[in-house]
């Protein structure tokens, strides 16, 4: 995954290079100083971790609507597996996009009801570690100059093997 930073708060493209060649442009909110929302998709999901989050989909074929094709040759039937998986992991998905909305709550110190943290299921610490990596990947993101980027590549577990996204 490569992030741009721009220099004001248009919309942000990441480029998305997956383990089989293919390339898509994934557009999003953020942009200027703040951390733009699908990096904090990945820094929460690499925090916890979560191998069904929004990048464990896309790594594995789901192509999602803000997603465009850039290069490299499809496999066959992708578009039927994307949709599959869309409606496999739709409650690790939503529960991916909770958990980045607290830990981002969290790390810009604003109020966060208890059910929130209690209701996610993750235990406080490792919530507390995830806080604490978006606050470093905020500043680290701040201190980017514009124009530059931020190239992620990572990998997740997932029934015992490792997976490199």
């Amino acid at each position: 995954m490569t992030f741009q930073r721009m220099a004001d708060r248009r919309p942000v493209d990441t480029l998305v290079e997956r383990d089989d060649g293919v390339v898509f442009a994934m557009r999003g909110a953020g942009g200027g100083a703040d951390l733009p929302h699908d990096l904090v998709h990945a820094v929460v999901e690499t925090a916890l971790p979560l191998a069904d989050g929004v990048w464990g989909c896309v790594a594995d074929g789901v192509v999602w609507g803000s997603m465009r094709h850039v290069s490299g040759r499809r496999p066959p039937h992708s578009a039927e597996r994307s949709d599959r998986l869309k409606r496999e992991r739709v409650e690790a998905v939503q529960h991916a996009e909770h958990l980045a909305h607290v830990v981002g709550r969290l790390a810009r110190d604003e109020e966060v009801l208890p059910g929130e943290i209690a209701g996610s299921g993750v235990p406080a610490e490792r919530i507390e570690a995830a806080v604490t990596a978006v606050r470093d990947a905020t500043r680290r993101w701040a201190a980017l100059p514009v124009g530059e980027e931020w190239v992620i590549e990572w990998t997740t577990s997932r029934g015992g093997g490792r997976r490199r996204r």
